[in-house]
């Protein structure tokens, strides 16, 4: 096969043109030139290399193409190979630039506004114990009482007794060494700012810091009255706030745990050969009777049943523990122990208000109308003082008399006059407890109704002692 005499020439402009083909890609891809150093700006590269007069740059382009007039020197093998591999090597990978974070502005970015000395004072409300951000203002105990009963009571009720699941506020005296303690104002709130504090911010419930200063006064005023702390013409300023005592202000006290439980359990853990057998499972949990029990077998804390036969109902479970020999024997003796037992009761004798024939369907109803009652007196078997003292044989009795409960000033004073609950007092008292008593702690409107309260004392007296 035949060469042409000028083959030497076209291999040579055809192996330029490859090697300007991969210059313009790499400038593509890369952004650098050949000969331009990797992972440099090109941007700050060029600024950096001075730039060529227009002379200069046709002097050298003219240059450059005088070889191509010239007479082509011979072309070689060795040569055609050099300018082939030089082509065909790979081309470096350009290494990444490390990235610059961005220069913070200098300038502010011109967002919101310095916010108002009349703003960050609407939001700090916080109060101290010292008495540090107490607002000016005062409320007194009657007023108090109306603002809770159109603020508070739909939830914590009208004497702060607490409805269905909702806090109790007042009574739980003593209540917080039992095995389930009432923790009210009265009986655990250490400090008085906190009850100021967490009305003002966050009560009523839906509409928090809608109360002013006066009706939040008013209100911790009345629950110290609700929780025999002050008397029912108390009013309470930002003057002598600082001057009320909680009861439990000595039960709290630093948390001293990082110092001496902490490092109880910070040391190296036991990981084997810790006990010298394997561990064994000597008890369960239904064994050890991990929820206390009151006497009447019921879990401790639960509410006596409510009515005449509680005291049945109460020791119901305690049977449960008799022998099995004197469950079997026990219904033929029955009969025989039953009369024995009538044979030796005395003649019982008439109540002092209501005979053993008292209407059934009136008791039936006082135990109802009770229920406006129950949730700050307890009656029945095992009853225990609550908001109020038990009702227990308060028909008839002497006022005053049960035993453990804090009563008001006004009923001691009463009491110690010779006040005997008989029908009388009691119609009066349950008409109108503050007309009655003046500075009662029992914050009742009363019941208006004559039949109910009828109701109540026919229920009271079917009670006995």
């Amino acid at each position: 096969m035949s060469k042409s005499p000028e083959f030497p020439t076209i291999l040579l402009v055809t192996g330029w043109a490859t090697a300007a083909t991969v210059a313009a890609f790499v400038i593509v891809t890369t952004g650098h030139r050949p000969g331009e150093p990797v992972g440099v700006p090109m941007a700050a590269v060029r600024a950096e290399t001075p730039a060529a007069p227009a002379a200069e740059v046709i002097a050298e382009a003219e240059s450059d193409a005088a070889p191509a007039k010239a007479t082509p020197e011979p072309i070689t093998a060795e040569i055609i190979l050099a300018q082939a591999a030089a082509v065909t090597d790979p081309i470096p990978a350009p290494v990444a630039a490390e990235p610059q974070l961005a220069a913070a502005p200098s300038t502010p970015l011109g967002l919101g506004r310095t916010a108002l000395t009349e703003e960050i004072s609407a939001w700090d409300v916080t109060v101290l114990p010292d008495g540090t951000g107490l607002p000016v203002g005062s409320g007194d105990v009657e007023t108090g009482d109306e603002v809770f009963a159109a603020n508070c009571a739909s939830c914590h009720g009208d004497f702060a007794e607490g409805l269905d699941s909702w806090p109790v506020l007042a009574g739980g005296d003593n209540s917080l060494t039992d095995p389930r303690p009432v923790k009210t104002v009265g009986s655990y709130w250490p400090y008085l700012s906190t009850v100021f504090d967490y009305v003002h911010r966050s009560m009523p419930f839906g509409g928090a810091q809608t109360l002013t200063p006066d009706d939040t006064y008013a209100i911790t005023a009345f629950l110290l009255y609700s929780n025999g702390i002050v008397e029912d013409d108390f009013v309470l300023t930002h003057e002598n706030f600082t001057s009320i005592v909680m009861p439990n202000v000595d039960g709290f006290y630093e948390d001293d745990r990082p110092q001496t439980e902490y490092p109880l359990f910070t040391g190296a853990p036991c990981m084997e050969n810790c006990l010298p057998a394997a561990p064994q499972v000597t008890k369960r949990a239904i064994d050890l009777k991990v929820t206390p029990t009151g006497e009447d077998g019921k879990p401790a804390g639960t509410l006596p049943v409510l009515g005449a036969d509680a005291g049945d109902a109460a020791v119901t479970p305690a049977t449960s523990e008799a022998p099995a020999g004197a469950i079997a024997e026990a219904p033929a003796a029955e009969p025989e122990a039953e009369a024995a037992a009538q044979a030796a009761q005395p003649a019982v004798a008439p109540e002092p208000i209501l005979s053993a024939a008292a209407d059934q369907a009136l008791i039936a109803a006082g135990e109802a109308v009770f229920k406006k009652c129950s949730a700050c007196h307890k009656v029945g078997e095992g009853a225990k003082n609550a908001v109020g003292p038990t009702l227990n044989g308060i028909v008839g009795n002497a006022a005053g008399a049960v035993a453990g409960f804090n009563y008001s000033k006004p009923l001691l004073s009463m009491a110690e006059g010779g006040l005997v609950w008989d029908a009388e007092n009691l119609q009066a008292f349950l008409e109108n407890p503050r007309s009655f008593m003046k500075g009662t702690k029992m914050a009742f409107a009363g019941l208006k109704s004559a039949d109910e309260r009828n109701a109540v004392i026919a229920y009271l007296a079917s009670l006995g002692g």
